[in-house]
Formats: C-alpha cells, structure tokens, sequence
C-alpha cells in the first residue's frame, strides 16, 4: 500500500508538471480524506496517481460513474465524437510522450470502437490504457442485451487484458496496466469494469499503489565485444534506425555513433528524425513500396547495423534480399526470427549506452563514398524539382516542400496513410523524433486529425499540422468538433484527388488500369466551417505557402483544401523502376 507521504509526494509532481488548473484542494483531497470510496472515485484516483492528466473518450449508460468522477479530479476529460476518436488521441498522446494515453468508452458498440487505435498503438509499439465498461457480473454469463466478449476481441491487439471481478483489486489492476504499457516493448493494454462493479459503494482503505523507479537494462560486455568483431571486419557497414530508437531517445548517441564511425545512417518511416536528415551522414528514408534510391546504400553493404529496428516497420527482405547480409541487433530486446534477418550479433538493453560503448572500441571507417552522396543528391533534387513546380492541381513534391518552409523543426506532422504518406515519408526533411508521425505498424487510414488533438494537448507550444487525403478525412473529420470545443489549435491540409489515391496507385502500377476507387467530395470549406472551423482553398500553386502559414500562425482550428497532381506517383515508379544504380 502506499503511505500518505509517497502518495502526496506524487500528487505534488503532478501538480507541477499538469495544465489542468485544478485547485490545490481539490487534489490534496485525494490523501488527506480518509473516506469511503465507490469503486469508480477508486479507479480515477488511481489514474490520476499514474499521471494521467487527459482522458479521451465516450459516456454510456454503463460508464457513468467512471465519468462522473473526473469532475472532481485533476484530469481532463475529453469528450469526443467516436471512440475511434478517441483512441487515435490516445494513440498519438502516448507516442509523442512516451506516456500512455487513455481512452475510455461504454460497453459492447463503444468497446468495439475504441479497437482500431488501440490496435494501432500495440502495433506502432505506443503505451495507451483503453477501458471499457462491461454488464455486471450477474448477467455476464449468459446471452443479455449488449453482451459481446471483450476480452477476447482485445486480447489478439494488447500485451495484457483483463476484467475486474473485485473491487480491492482496482489499485492492482490499475498499477499493473501502466506498468505493461510503458515498459519493455511499450504497447495497448484494456481493462474490462463491469457495471455492477463500478457501481459499489462504500470502499475504505484502498489507495493507489506507488509507482517504482526500475534500473535501466544495460548491454553486456560480451555482447559489446561480439558485435565490436563484427564491425571492426565490415568493409561497407550501413545503419538502419528504427522507431525503437525514437522511444529510447538515442538521437545524440546515434550522432556520436555515426560521426565517430563515419558510417551513413538511414531511418525507417516511424524513425524519422531520430538522425537529422540535414546531417551529412543521412541518406534518408528507407521504406517506400519500389527499390528507392535509399535501397542502394543496402545494396552495397555487407553489415548492416539495425539500431531500433521493428521489423513490423517494413520487411527485411526489402533489405537484404539473398539473406547473405551480416546483421547487427541492437535493441532492448531480443530480434524476432526471420530468414532475411539472420542476426549475428545482438546487444540489448539500453540503447544509448550500446552505442557509446561500441564506438569506443572500434576504429573509424572510411565514411559516405560517391554512391552514398548521389542518394542524398537524388533526394534534394526530387524536393527542389518540388519547389519550383507552379501547375496546378499541386504537385506533391510542391506540397511537401511548402509544409517544410511552413513548419518549424520542432513542430509535428501527423502523415495519414495513404499516397501522401509515401510522398512525406520519402522527401520530408526531419530533424527531431516524432515531428512526423507516421503509423507503420497497422498503417491505419484516419488517426491524423484526431491524432492531432493529442499531439496538441502534450505540445501546446508547438504548431500541429494533420496531413491527410480526402478519403481519411472524411472518416474522423467529426472530431474538428471536439477540437474546436476544447479549443486545441491546430490545422488539417487535406490533399484532394477525389479518390482512394494509393490504392489507385496500386492498382495502376500492377494491374494497369483501376476500378472502384472514385468517389466525390462535399465543399471541404464549407463543410470545415460549418462546424466553426476557418477554411482555406489553395486556387493556385504559389497560394499553398502563405495560405499554410496564415493558417499556422493562428490560434484556432483550419482546414487548408489542397488538390494534388497524383500523376506523378506513376512517374516516380516508372523511373524508380528504370534505376539500376543510384545516378
């Protein structure tokens, strides 16, 4: 159990470090009674001492109590428009922070609905807690009104699920919830509150468990010394990093690595920005659908050093294809098996500490050789080729390289899937982890706007953009509600081709012709301000930029309507499909 002390010494960081403005009562409240509880006040308390400051998410009829209890509590709660919504807030709240997020929502239908971002964040590797309401214990067992077995539909999509059955054992579950989602592989979990159980009354003693400080996992000497045989007998080593880098905050140990070693460093499209691509040893991205001009600097190695690297981010065999590569696991856990992954030395534990500790002992390699500066040559050309197209509808290297001039490098992205995502993820310069958010995992379509709102409540100082096409739009656009009712800025850039423009891409590229990917659209202007938002339509080229900076620049919630030339996507495999080498 915690003590008094523990538990108020807590209650004062979040006091600090919260934007909620709750009064200094209010929280010392949470220690200084010892009253009776309901096991929902129970349950809030025992978020609000796992730092939870926002909660995303729908009431119901069987949640109410839940819900009811935040208002006297130092979180806010987030109402939404669709649990989907709320579980792609909670999805990108916990990936910018390394924090999980939380989302809440009714039984049966509201359940349902929250499992899509939270699917999303079990496969992006995000910490977020979903709970979900669930018919009281005394009906569970038989066939009744809105009775769907929860636990089995989110346990294929979680590290832990599980339902409470006790009320005493609401701190336990509580603790044990947050400590599954952030640590090791970070990750969704659900917890199941039936209704009867929320409902009890009359609850004394039980408090929120403290929280512990674990020591950080450090790599072993011999795994260190195993790896550092394999480098130092490299002739053409490359590094790969990957999201798990992100979430280990190796960006400065990955420079110094990179700079000591002088070996060139590319990032998969969730670890954009863990190296600055502005960094002479960057050769970018790696991860597009066709042999991209990245691929050659994997052509040529005989070791590659995988620093972070999931291999749900995208498959090995796009990088080693005959399997006759050497491969370095660095990470904080063991590599999954694959054929195309055969891992010869592995160093697992702290990331950081990984690197300075391999860098120390071997000598510098040669550095980047003419091949490597072409790709990186290849990739500025494509972007300032953007720069300078003026035809309308806009080109999406022009589209791409007027988002950069438009954001700060600290500002965040949030790339939906689609088109637009190869377009972002290839040419987009990145210079700090998590400024472009891109989901890989399940690579689901919609989670940018709604995203956006999270990303906005952990950074209000920074600009948020939501980069999306007409067709993700429209399936959360509903939650420019939320946005403009809580009032949490930010701006949408919707690319419009009036169709499901990868799939087309897809289709044209395989099968030479498309079907059934057409659809029309609403006035986006109109349809944005109806709901209060301002509304931008870009008429022309050169209008893109300073509309996307005027929207920016203010502190309201914009929707800028952008269409795009998606001819180019088969220009760019056409040629990529034409290239032999890197020139």
């Amino acid at each position: 159990m915690t003590t008094h002390g523990s538990l108020q010494e807590a209650v004062s960081a979040r006091r600090s470090s919260s934007s909620a403005g709750k009064s200094k009562g209010a929280e010392e409240k949470i220690v200084a009674e010892d009253i009776t509880l309901t096991a929902a006040q129970l349950l809030v308390r025992c978020l609000e001492n796992e730092g939870v400051e926002y909660i995303f998410g729908l009431p119901g009829e069987e949640n109410i109590r839940l819900v009811d209890a935040m208002r006297d509590s130092t979180i806010r709660f987030i109402v939404v428009r669709h649990e989907q919504g709320a579980s792609f807030m909670a999805d990108i709240y916990g990936r910018v922070t390394g924090k999980a997020g939380v989302c809440i929502s009714t039984l049966g239908p509201g359940a349902i609905n929250l499992l899509l971002g939270t699917a999303d964040a079990f496969t992006d590797s995000t910490p977020l807690v979903a709970i979900s309401a669930q018919v009281g214990l005394n009906r569970i067992h038989k066939e009744t009104h809105q009775v769907v077995d929860l636990l089995s539909m989110f346990k294929p999509v979680t590290k832990w699920a599980e339902m409470i059955v006790d009320s005493a054992s609401v701190p336990e579950m509580v603790r044990e919830a947050f400590e599954k989602a952030q640590t090791s592989r970070p990750g969704a979990v659900y917890l199941c509150v039936p209704e009867d159980i929320e409902a009890i009354s009359g609850l004394a003693g039980l408090r929120p468990l403290a929280r512990s400080d674990k020591a950080d996992s450090m790599p072993g000497p011999a795994q260190i010394t195993r790896a550092a045989q394999v480098l130092q007998e490299a002739t053409k080593p490359i590094i790969l990093a990957g999201h798990g880098a992100v979430r280990d905050y190796a960006g400065a140990a990955l420079v110094r690595f990179s700079e000591r070693l002088r070996i060139p460093i590319a990032t998969t499209f969730m670890g954009k920005g863990i190296f600055p691509d502005d960094h002479p040893n960057s050769l970018g991205t790696i991860g597009f659908m066709q042999h991209d001009y990245v691929n050659f600097g994997f052509d040529e190695a005989d070791v590659i050093i995988c620093v972070g690297y999931d291999l749900q981010e995208f498959d090995p065999v796009r990088i080693n294809p005959n399997a006759d590569k050497k491969i370095l696991h660095l990470h904080r856990y063991p590599a999954e098996i694959d054929a195309h992954y055969p891992v010869t030395a592995s160093v697992e534990g702290n990331l950081s500490a990984a690197l300075d500790g391999l860098a120390a002992i071997i000598t510098p390699k040669e550095g980047l050789d003419a091949e490597d500066r072409k790709i990186r040559n290849l990739l500025r050309e494509e972007l300032e080729y953007g720069a300078h197209a003026d035809v309308y509808p806009v080109k999406p290297q022009r589209l791409v390289s007027d988002i950069r001039a438009a954001m700060g490098d600290s500002d965040i992205a949030l790339v939906d899937t689609g088109a637009l995502k190869m377009w972002m993820a290839r040419l987009y310069p990145t210079y700090h982890p998590n400024t472009c958010v891109i989901s890989n995992g399940l690579a689901t379509m919609a989670f940018a706007v709604p995203g956006a709102i999270g990303a906005k409540l952990a950074y209000p100082d920074r600009k948020v953009l939501a980069v999306t096409g007409d067709g993700s739009f429209l399936m959360n656009s509903q939650e420019l509600e939320t946005a403009i009712r809580e009032r949490i800025p930010f701006v949408v850039l919707v690319w419009v081709d009036d169709a499901y423009g990868l799939i087309k891409w897809k289709m044209d590229l395989e099968l030479g012709h498309h079907s059934f990917v057409d659809f029309g659209n609403p006035d986006l202007v109109k349809y944005a301000e109806s709901f209060g938002a301002r509304g931008y339509r870009v008429e022309a080229a050169a209008d893109l930029l300073p509309t996307l900076k005027k929207a920016l620049a203010e502190d309201v919630v914009s929707v800028v309507v952008c269409p795009v030339d998606y001819s180019e996507n088969i220009r760019l495999t056409g040629k990529l499909g034409q290239l032999t080498q890197p020139i």
